[in-house]
């Protein structure tokens, strides 16, 4: 079987819930985390079976767990991560102390993904964050100060009550942080969160574009690079964990909510927790993919970055000719095509090039 480069592991639990989030969590609660830990030891144990490239810890908020807790957690991915290149967890600046820094080393993670969101600390009340923009510059300055400087921070727009000025003032203060890596994400209200059962909506369409479009420019200026539509990066700190998602290659998913793709098999364990703990066998989604639905996806996900699509390496995976396949598609002006590379000229409008690609 083809080795599976790229390890996730999520950990639904937070200390508070963000009005916005509709990832999968649970409050936090000692004694069920307890179990969560032993029932994902024995998933572990199960579905590793390789050394992998990347592991990226997310959430929830695996730095809301005790310290002897969340050392227990990484001491079991331990044996997984002797040949790991990018070693990701994210933290909330709120929960993320010299302690949990000093597992963090003695782990060899060697890369962080901080939620910001915002600078303004009235925007963060409303979403419901428990920390300032001073604990973030705390954080930072203790990530460095410990030798940990491949930092991720990510930022938030199209927010109720965001003007561009608080934007632009948010944007300035994280160019301030000097990290290499910076994810951008719109608002999306979703119905199960806080926001979208009190009916609270996202910025109208046209301030949200010129938003994106003034991100954009002012962190190009700033020396970062575009190489995914939400991500920048300088300095070459771009997500390789990421990549691998970007590049359509395998990977596996460990604990409740976590997704997986492993050749034309893709499937999701159950978001709820308490179901998790019973059986970690159980699924919200296990669907097997089709042809041509993995050649779509692997164009949609390809077309989102600034390298595009390999087209030699497209013909190789699905045996068939690109050219051939897509000749109507690749007459839309947004496509380009050079030195076997396929690209969208605009990735604010993939979702119309996307269009032509569909069966």
């Amino acid at each position: 079987m083809k080795r599976i480069k790229h390890l996730y592991l999520h950990v639904p639990f937070c200390k508070s819930i963000c009005y916005y989030c509709d990832f999968c969590h649970i409050t936090y609660n000692d004694e069920i985390c307890n179990r969560w830990l032993k029932q994902m030891g024995n998933e572990i144990r199960e579905e590793c079976k390789d050394y992998y490239e990347t592991i990226y810890i997310g959430g929830g908020t695996p730095t809301c767990l005790s310290d002897e807790q969340f050392d227990r957690l990484l001491s079991m991915i331990d044996p997984y991560a002797n040949d790991v290149s990018e070693y990701t967890i994210e933290a909330n600046p709120e929960s993320l102390n010299e302690n949990k820094i000093n597992i963090l080393k003695n782990h060899h993670i060697n890369r962080i993904s901080l939620g910001v969101q915002t600078s303004d600390n009235d925007l963060l009340k409303s979403l419901n964050r428990k920390h300032t923009f001073e604990d973030v510059v705390r954080c930072i300055s203790l990530l460095k100060d410990n030798g940990i400087d491949n930092i991720s921070v990510d930022l938030m727009y199209s927010l109720p009550g965001q003007t561009m000025e608080i934007l632009k003032k948010s944007i300035d203060d994280i160019l301030s942080l000097d990290t290499d890596h910076i994810s951008i994400y719109s608002l999306t209200v979703e119905e199960n969160t806080v926001f979208g059962k009190k009916n609270i909506e996202k910025l109208d369409d046209d301030t949200e574009g010129e938003m994106y479009e003034y991100i954009i420019k002012t962190l190009e200026d700033n020396g970062y690079i575009n190489y995914e539509i939400s991500n920048f990066a300088r300095n070459n700190k771009i997500s390789r964990h990421n990549l691998g998602y970007w590049n359509y290659e395998d990977f596996l998913g460990i604990s409740a909510g976590a997704a997986s793709k492993i050749g034309n098999r893709r499937y999701q364990i159950t978001g709820n927790i308490h179901k998790y703990l019973e059986d970690y066998h159980i699924y919200d989604e296990d669907i097997i993919l089709g042809k041509r639905e993995m050649m779509f996806e692997n164009i949609m996900m390809s077309l989102r970055t600034v390298y595009g699509l390999n087209i030699n390496e497209f013909n190789k995976r699905y045996e068939c000719d690109f050219r051939e396949e897509y000749k109507e598609a690749l007459k839309n002006e947004l496509i380009s095509i050079e030195n076997g590379i396929c690209y969208c000229t605009n990735r604010a409008l993939l979702n119309q090039v996307l269009m032509d690609f569909m069966d």
